[in-house]
C-alpha cells in the first residue's frame, strides 16, 4: 500500500478539513490505513510547499497531497499566496519526483468554496475536490510505477 502526506492549511478550516475528510474517504476505501497518510497541519498555503519539501525529499512518501483554501478580497494579496502555493508544490514535485497533488481552491467567494465540496450551495455542484484529489494522487503513484517498470524492461 502506499504512503500519502496530507498537508493541510489551517487557514479556512472548516472548508480545509472537509477537503481533508474526502480524500480520507477515498483512501480508506482505496484501502490505504490511516496510519499510512499521516497528516501535517500548517498555518496558511504559502506554508504547504515549505512542508511538502522536507516530506518528499525523505524518500518515504509516494505521493503528497496539499490542502488549502483562499478565497480572493479586496487587495492583491489573493493573487500573490495563489501563485507563492502553485509555483512552490510544482517545485516540491518537479525537484524530487514526487507527486505533490495541488488541492488548493482559489475561489473568488466561499459559495464556490463549498460549490467544490458537493455542497452544491451556488448553481453548479463541482464534485468533491478532496476526494477528487486523493484519486489524483493514487493514480499519479499508479502511472509513476508503470514508467519506472517501462524505463527498466527497456534499459
Amino acid at each position: 500500500m502506499p504512503l500519502i502526506a496530507l498537508i493541510v492549511s489551517r487557514f479556512n478550516t472548516a472548508m480545509t478539513s472537509e477537503l481533508l475528510a474526502g480524500a480520507e474517504r477515498v483512501l480508506t476505501d482505496a484501502g490505504v490505513h490511516a496510519t499510512q497518510r499521516p497528516v501535517f497541519w500548517v498555518p496558511g498555503a504559502v506554508e504547504l510547499p515549505q512542508a511538502a519539501m522536507p516530506l518528499a525529499k525523505s524518500g518515504q512518501f509516494d505521493a503528497i497531497i496539499a490542502f488549502g483554501v483562499v478565497i480572493r478580497g479586496d487587495t492583491t494579496h489573493y493573487d500573490t499566496v495563489c501563485q507563492m502555493a502553485a509555483d512552490g508544490l510544482q517545485r516540491v514535485s518537479l525537484d524530487t519526483g514526487v507527486p505533490v497533488v495541488f488541492g488548493v481552491l482559489t475561489c473568488e467567494n466561499e459559495t464556490q468554496v463549498w460549490d467544490r465540496l458537493g455542497r452544491q450551495v451556488g448553481k453548479k455542484g463541482e464534485g468533491h475536490k478532496g476526494e477528487d484529489a486523493a484519486r489524483t494522487a493514487l493514480e499519479m503513484i499508479d502511472v509513476l510505477r508503470q514508467i519506472k517498470t517501462c524505463v527498466a524492461l527497456s534499459a
